[in-house]
């Protein structure tokens, strides 16, 4: 079956269709990575867009649901150079083509990756559409026309309701923005007690969970459409230690008074390098955002860079120079992915630690109580 892909300057890729039948429409972004398209696929970072993938060979070695970092996939369309039916791998579950199929998402294949890729960095990520069908391409331009840009990708991808993933370590509130379940493992490999929170919970609200840090999730979308979570850090900071991820990282920063703004066509893959300044270091990071602060912003902040990028020098992390709070807008959390930045959640706990022995809290058995009494408000909620 053919499909087609046709970009908002009128540019028309046709190619082979795999996975769903259909239309639809997106943001155009490609990554970088070599390996790791489950990770991609299932990463709710992407949501609402068309990945394009510019590593040619993609679903060789299958699908394998331990691999993935969310509930269920939210791209809408996946484009690459060439897809393999028929997968090499022991722990292959299922083929990539049954897993879109499943989830309604189509894909295109046999196109030129590469000129898509180069049309992407000389003009900027773009609206597309795919479809299967045959409409003239007038119709499709039309319906591109018509369709706006997601913008309700938060609410879209973040948990519901409140759960726990009990450990014995430091209580750790992860407010969910659209959070991979790479950060959950690194907390609870660390045996931290972590407390899954939606998008929208209030200040009080997480108060009443006692926390002894509080992780902020990566996301899709733009930061300055979730207001709601910038007011909520605006309360939360400096009471407790944070940590910022990707999206986390840019909201922190907007709650701190700096400002962000959107990248031509974002970093996206696993293959970025990143220098920590303290120490000029060159890391090897995995990212996918379309957007970043603001350097000019910082001044007039209490914020400090604390990392770049090697590429184009934009900021890739943040410390606040009077609270216990840093963030980074890569993924030190990837997997697959570089193992380089993980030590960024050992940091946090030492972080958390310091912090409690300046500040003593209640004693434990109090501070437990008053734990599960939050939790019982919470959930009654």
């Amino acid at each position: 079956m053919q499909a087609r892909l046709l970009l908002e300057d009128g540019t028309l890729f046709t190619g082979l269709a795999f996975g769903a039948e259909g239309q639809s429409a997106g943001e155009v972004v490609f990554n970088t990575g070599i390996t790791g398209y489950q990770e991609v696929i299932s990463d709710p970072s992407y949501c609402g867009q068309i990945v394009t993938m510019t590593y040619p060979l993609v679903g060789n070695y299958g699908i394998s649901r331990d691999d993935f970092e969310s509930v269920r996939p939210y791209i809408h369309g996946f484009v690459v150079r060439r897809h393999e039916p028929v997968p090499s791998n022991w722990r292959a579950q299922y083929t990539l083509d049954r897993l879109l199929k499943e989830y309604g998402i189509i894909g295109i294949s046999d196109i030129d990756t590469r000129m898509l890729t180069r049309i992407l960095r000389h003009h900027g990520t773009m609206k597309g559409i795919l479809t299967t069908g045959s409409e003239r391409v007038e119709e499709l331009r039309e319906r591109l026309d018509l369709t706006p840009l997601m913008r309700d990708q938060v609410a879209r991808t973040s948990t519901k309701s409140i759960f726990s993933s009990p450990g014995d370590g430091e209580r750790i509130v992860l407010i969910d923005y659209g959070a991979k379940s790479g950060i959950l493992r690194e907390l609870t490999r660390r045996g931290c007690d972590v407390v899954v929170v939606p998008h929208d919970a209030t200040a009080d609200e997480i108060r009443r969970l006692a926390p002894d840090g509080i992780q902020l999730s990566n996301g899709p979308g733009d930061p300055k459409d979730a207001p709601q979570a910038v007011a909520t850090l605006k309360e939360l900071l400096g009471e407790f230690p944070i940590f910022g991820i990707c999206l986390g990282h840019q909201l922190f920063a907007l709650a701190c008074g700096a400002d962000t703004t959107k990248l031509k066509f974002g970093h996206r893959g696993g293959n970025h390098p990143v220098k920590e300044l303290a120490t000029n270091r060159c890391y090897i990071t995995s990212q996918n955002h379309g957007y970043t602060v603001l350097e000019d912003s910082i001044a007039g902040t209490k914020l400090e860079v604390t990392h770049i990028n090697n590429n184009d020098r934009t900021i890739e992390g943040l410390r606040h120079t009077e609270f216990p709070a840093f963030t980074v807008q890569y993924h030190p959390e990837a997997a697959p992915g570089p193992f380089d930045s993980s030590y960024l959640f050992d940091q946090f706990l030492d972080m958390i630690r310091d912090h409690k022995r300046s500040h003593p809290k209640k004693p434990r058995q109090a501070e437990l109580a008053e734990r599960q009494r939050g939790e019982l408000q919470y959930a009654q909620k």
